[in-house]
């Protein structure tokens, strides 16, 4: 083959053929095309993941090309962790699989080489893990082919009710907190089973770790209305499986009202009253003493065992609790025996019916008075004649 050989600006040049020129510009369109081609039909699988705090991870990659040689598959990161998206796992023929930057336990090839399938598994996944992995497929002669796998990491709230009882009171108070504590995303917090008389104000703080903090707080003004109502708070996020749901007896207290003594059956007299929490009752009696073996004092009941004139008395009731008391007299004429009211009912009646009976006797001339006064009971033959 001929060479030509010329100076331009002191400089030589190889000038080839016209023909090689043309067969080499074939050679490398034909390698382009072929290459195209070849590169169009291999792709490179992989995903999106979402997982909560604690779970475990599978990051799926898997190439579909079988022809080319496959001399590595290795793998990248850029997490919260790691931004600088560095090389950290290989698979290889001749090393198998290995760290690039130290072992981490948590991280096992649970892929197949020789499958060409690169997945990795990631135990214990914690909020630093979150991120995007590259894996990346290295063929001979035709180069690198990769996918992306990002990985979205929720952390579950840390719920919490917490409740301040309050004293009777005209002012609106905090009644009740809802707290869903460090939530990626931000947790939803609401009450249900409440009243116009109730409202709710909900604000939330956002951690340098990406999570949030919800408080929803219940304020009220602390009513015996509302004494005894149950209300419930219902925490939602993607990050549980269910909502969580916590309930709560409002509890209002008040010192002791509308003390009152009630007679019952036995003897017994009762103390009563409301109050929250529930009084306690206290049986005193006016300058002297509470014989036990004569009265008888359980709770807000006293019971007189044996009726006695001097039993009777000025008798006080104290109903208490933490927050008050309040008393009640009454003056008790006790009886002279084992209570005799049925006894006294039982003469009175006798008495009354034994009247009547005289009367009656006497208005139809049963009973005739006598000279000396004495009535006489007729006989027969004191009986009128009667037609037959």
């Amino acid at each position: 083959m001929p060479l030509i050989l010329s100076v331009v600006y002191g400089s030589f040049h190889y000038n080839p053929p016209r023909c090689f020129a043309t067969t080499c510009c074939l050679l490398v369109m034909m390698f382009v095309f072929f290459r195209g081609r070849n590169t169009q039909a291999i792709q490179v699988t992989g995903g999106n993941l979402t997982k909560v705090v604690g779970d475990t991870a599978i990051l799926p990659c898997k190439m579909t090309e079988d022809v080319e040689l496959l001399t590595q598959i290795s793998w990248r990161r850029m997490t919260r962790k790691m931004p600088e998206n560095t090389f950290f796992f290989t698979i290889s023929e001749q090393n198998g699989p290995s760290f690039t930057n130290g072992p981490d336990p948590r991280i096992t090839f649970i892929g197949n080489l020789s499958a060409r399938d690169g997945a990795l598994q990631i135990s214990d996944v914690s909020l630093n893990d979150e991120g995007n992995y590259t894996c990346i497929f290295t063929l001979f002669p035709s180069g690198n082919y990769k996918t992306d796998i990002p990985l979205q990491v929720l952390v579950p709230p840390s719920t919490r009710l917490s409740y301040k009882p309050h004293i009777l009171g005209n002012e609106e108070v905090l009644l009740a907190t809802c707290t869903a504590a460090g939530a990626r995303p931000p947790a939803e917090v609401s009450w249900l089973n409440l009243g116009k008389e109730f409202m709710t104000r909900t604000n939330s703080t956002k951690h340098a770790n990406g999570t949030t903090t919800t408080v929803s707080s219940l304020f009220g003004v602390p009513t015996r209305e509302i004494s005894g109502q149950e209300a419930q708070c219902v925490v939602s996020s993607p990050a549980l499986s269910e909502d969580q749901r916590q309930s709560l007896t409002l509890h209002i207290f008040f010192t002791p009202t509308n003390v009152a003594i009630v007679e019952r059956p036995d003897n017994t007299i009762e103390c009563v009253s409301e109050g929250n929490p529930k009084p306690n009752f206290a049986w005193t009696r006016s300058g002297k003493i509470l014989p036990d073996s004569e009265i008888k004092v359980d709770g807000g009941n006293l019971t007189f065992v044996a009726c006695a004139s001097h039993l009777k008395g000025l008798y006080q009731c104290e109903a208490s609790n933490p927050y008050g008391k309040k008393t009640h007299q009454v003056y008790l004429a006790a009886c002279s025996g084992p209570n005799p009211t049925p006894w006294v009912l039982f003469g009175l009646l006798f008495s009354l019916n034994v009247i009547a009976a005289v009367l009656y006797l006497y208005k139809n001339g049963y009973l005739k008075r006598t000279n000396n006064g004495n009535h006489r009971v007729p006989n027969d033959s004191d009986s009128p004649d009667m037609d037959l």
